[in-house]
């Protein structure tokens, strides 16, 4: 029962992955700025994506897998 279980997981996360990267692809680029638009923008190359979630995100999975490193380390010491 359990490995059906497992098995039904597994599955569901891989079709999801593909899904919802699949919506990913399909968006649309952006619109050319206008032909007299002076000022501001945002500089080329990407200089306004925001990377302070993503970096939140992979220290709390780093500390995690640590944490779950020094633990099994302790248990097989015992």
């Amino acid at each position: 029962m359990k490995e059906m279980i497992k098995s039904v997981v597994v599955i569901l996360a891989i079709t999801l992955s593909v899904a919802f990267s699949q919506a990913v692809f399909a968006q649309a680029p952006p619109a050319p700025p206008a032909a007299g638009a002076a000022g501001g923008g945002t500089p080329m190359g990407g200089g306004a994506a925001p990377i302070g979630g993503g970096i939140a995100i992979l220290l709390a999975l780093g500390a995690g897998y640590g944490y779950k490193k020094v633990m099994n380390a302790n248990n097989q010491t015992k």
